[in-house]
């Protein structure tokens, strides 16, 4: 019976172990997390997302201060087109992050920065050029490019001296958005390194409808497969979502898959960046907590735990602080969202927003539990303790896991197997 260690993706000239960690944003995919993988021979992620903020709890910058107190006037007024990011401060914090990840690196392993398209910073063309240029500055190994088309993305850094030397990859959720990304890229000769196809069963922004349970994703992946051998492309596939046992991978591995990505399993480890009591409400779920809503400001479907603190929440806007869906014209659906409960409610007094929620403020606080489709199954990685609450996991021993186990059986923390 094959295992994951039995395979190798060679990528950057290097055969890695084909384990790939998301990158979860609001730095939930830490560091940390992300050094684990790499020294065991894997690819790690870490996310730009909300950076500034990941920047000032990391390094002790002011980002986040610095940008609330030159905007503090603007707070009470409902035009956000004012609040703009300082692109030389962004990509200030981008290179920060970036960079001392990479100098941390150890091991033969590689090391990714998932960068969203959807974080539109009230200017969305000039913040997603200086977040890819200053990653690829701070000497990051690759950049998946995610929460969105990307059509015009590689375009904005292809005169970037490494534009040729980082690997990009493309998260897509279907063989159109994947035509259409090369079609669209096409003139610039650079095709993706890698493509993650993300199926219905993954976790935050899902690249489907509200009919996501319709979708498979052995289906999606074995459509783009059969249009990649037509077109003549030989470019990795790297399926996400769902994958919760080394079996799982292995079977897309032993189909012609390069690597999997997982991240669920490694939600609830000790290098997570999860609050520690967050952490205890992954384990403690049930598969009917889960739930998957419409309250993205993005407009795309999000999939977390129904006790979410940000569901229903009516928090007022921290655009002068925040800021990151904004629009170009300074707008988003949950401003106007709250604006409407205001009217309503004119006291202020009880604001509950129901249909949407302040994404920027609750990501930054870890209120938005986001989360993959088989989170209710953590609790079966893990041993419960004497009081009630669940043993927390290393992130090696889940790499490890993934690596080594067969029979679709999980290795819990003592050594014993699960099946």
């Amino acid at each position: 019976m094959k295992r994951v260690d039995d395979f190798r993706w060679r990528i950057g000239g290097k055969d890695l172990v084909p384990i790939m960690i998301g990158g979860m944003g609001v730095d939930i995919s830490t560091a940390e997390l992300s050094l684990v993988a790499a020294r065991l021979g894997g690819i790690g992620h870490i996310s730009d997302a909300m950076v500034p903020t990941v920047s000032d709890r990391r390094f002790r910058t002011n980002f986040v201060r610095e940008k609330q107190k030159k905007y503090k006037y603007n707070v009470a007024n409902r035009d956000k087109s004012d609040v703009k990011f300082d692109l030389d401060r962004l990509a200030e914090a981008t290179k920060l992050h970036v960079g001392r990840t990479m100098e941390a690196r150890q091991g033969e392993g590689l090391i990714f920065i998932n960068c969203m398209e959807k974080l539109t910073m009230n200017n969305p063309r000039e913040t997603l050029r200086v977040r890819l240029s200053a990653a690829m500055d701070g000497g990051i190994d690759g950049i998946t490019l995610s929460a969105g088309l990307h059509l015009g993305s590689l375009a904005l850094v292809a005169d970037h001296p490494r534009f040729r030397d980082v690997k990009f990859g493309i998260i897509v959720s279907s063989l159109r958005a994947l035509a259409l990304f090369l079609r669209k890229n096409a003139r610039l000769d650079r095709l993706p390194d890698y493509i993650v196809v993300e199926g219905p069963l993954a976790g935050g922004h899902l690249g489907f409808g509200m009919d996501w349970a319709q979708y498979d994703l052995k289906t999606i992946v074995t459509e783009i497969h059969r249009f990649l051998a037509q077109e003549g492309l030989d470019i990795p596939l790297i399926p996400a979502g769902g994958i919760f046992t080394g079996t799982d991978a292995v079977e897309f591995l032993e189909a012609g898959a390069a690597a999997v990505q997982v991240a669920t399993r490694f939600t609830v480890t000790r290098e997570c960046g999860l609050p520690p009591k967050v952490k205890q409400e992954y384990f403690k779920a049930r598969e009917e907590d889960l739930e998957v809503n419409m309250i993205s400001p993005t407009g795309y479907p999000m999939r977390m735990l129904k006790n979410s603190p940000a569901i229903g929440s009516g928090i007022r806007p921290n655009c002068e602080a925040y800021g990151y869906l904004l629009d170009g014209s300074g707008n988003c659906a949950y401003i106007d969202a709250y604006n409407r409960e205001i009217d309503k409610h004119p006291d202020g007094v009880n604001i509950s927003v129901r249909d949407k929620t302040c994404l920027c403020t609750h990501m930054r606080n870890y209120d938005c539990w986001t989360c993959g489709q088989y989170t209710y199954r953590l609790k079966d990685t893990t041993r419960r303790l004497p009081d009630g609450t669940y043993k927390l996991l290393d992130a090696e021993h889940v790499f490890r896991d993934y690596q080594y186990s067969v029979d679709h059986q999980i290795m819990l923390p003592d050594g014993l197997n699960r099946s």
